[in-house]
């Protein structure tokens, strides 16, 4: 995942996302990669009418978009237009598959005139056509010359109702279109604002093995924003993480930990995991976990530790110390270094090490 550059939000919000980000940037990268990379395109080739697109023209749209001219383009431009929803859906599907495979393609349906057309179709009542519509914006946005004009035409609030209105697939393409355009200056509080949060949530706690995915990529990018770790704390969040986390069937716990770490920043997000039971999670994750997860669940764990006595206290108490203890002897310097921060933390101040020492 790319860097994230640290927007708004207080002096003392600012200081935690650049200290944590900077602190496990190259591992939340690789937890991340394969989201923001260019995902395959599920759409099944069944000979089917459901598709609305006849199974000859689908595959033609298959092999041989490279070939496709731009008067093709451009009348499949028109069709979204069309007052045939069949119509529409035909031009949508060819316009997703073409955009799928190639960035030169991407660039030319953008100067065809399709952004607009497909953006204001995101929030088309056909579950199918809009599905189209969500995926094509998905493909197109692969390419970074095209995001501005997709936010321009207004595709941040359509996609957020698609993500509470559209099918599986078009609320996790709806989720991987945010999260491209959350690359945008200032677009990742813009996407907060219109109530992207509440329904990511709600996919992230009852979407398939991938929409959980998608879910919790677009939070981890959108959460940067103090307002969005808020409203996510606010929304819920913390529970379907913290059970994610717990779950290693899930395959998504390096994914959930990461987001909860910024949810973290939040102090509504850090009284809602100390209130959920996360440290009981965290300390679980310190004794069980993957290098990777010993050490996100070490700077989670500072978070938590490092304001409140209160809190202090219950991260002594789930029994905390022995394994940080035994961390801060790892052969691997960044989780050593991160283990013996907690450690001070906690018994640095006075009340929590009169804890221990009981």
């Amino acid at each position: 995942m790319e860097s994230v550059v640290v927007r708004g939000g207080p002096p003392e919000f600012r200081r935690r996302m650049e200290r944590r980000c900077s602190s496990s940037s190259s591992d939340s990268g690789s937890v991340f990669s394969d989201c923001r990379s260019e995902r395959s395109d599920d759409l099944a080739l069944p000979e089917s009418p459901s598709c609305g697109v006849e199974p000859s023209s689908l595959h033609r749209f298959l092999f041989s978009s490279s070939g496709c001219s731009d008067d093709d383009i451009q009348s499949l431009v028109s069709d979204l237009k069309s007052i045939s929803v069949e119509s529409q859906r035909r031009a949508a599907m060819g316009l997703r598959l073409l955009a799928k495979p190639s960035t030169e393609t991407r660039v030319r349906i953008a100067e065809a005139g399709a952004v607009a057309p497909l953006v204001s179709l995101v929030s088309h009542p056909d579950p199918q056509l809009q599905e189209h519509a969500v995926t094509a914006i998905l493909n197109l946005s692969l390419c970074e010359e095209n995001k501005a004009a997709i936010a321009a035409a207004g595709a941040v609030p359509n996609l957020v109702r698609a993500l509470g209105t559209g099918t599986l697939t078009a609320c996790g393409n709806a989720a991987c279109a945010l999260l491209r355009l959350a690359d945008l200056t200032d677009l990742p509080a813009a996407i907060g604002c219109c109530g992207a949060i509440p329904p990511l949530v709600d996919l992230l706690q009852k979407g398939g093995a991938r929409g959980k995915k998608d879910a919790a990529t677009a939070l981890f990018a959108l959460l940067a924003v103090e307002e969005n770790a808020a409203l996510a704390a606010e929304a819920g969040v913390v529970r379907p993480l913290l059970e994610l986390m717990a779950d290693p069937e899930s395959g998504v716990e390096d994914k959930a930990a990461y987001v909860l770490l910024r949810v973290l920043a939040a102090p509504k997000g850090r009284a809602a995991a100390v209130d959920e039971g996360g440290v009981a999670v965290l300390v679980d994750m310190l004794e069980m976990g993957s290098k990777r997860q010993k050490e996100v669940a070490v700077l989670s764990l500072l978070e938590i530790c490092e304001e409140n006595e209160a809190y202090r206290m219950i991260v002594v108490r789930e029994g905390a110390i022995p394994p940080l203890v035994a961390l801060s002897h790892s052969s691997f310097r960044r989780v050593k270094e991160k283990a013996g921060d907690a450690i001070g933390c906690v018994v640095a101040r006075k009340h929590g090490a009169a804890t221990v020492q009981r």
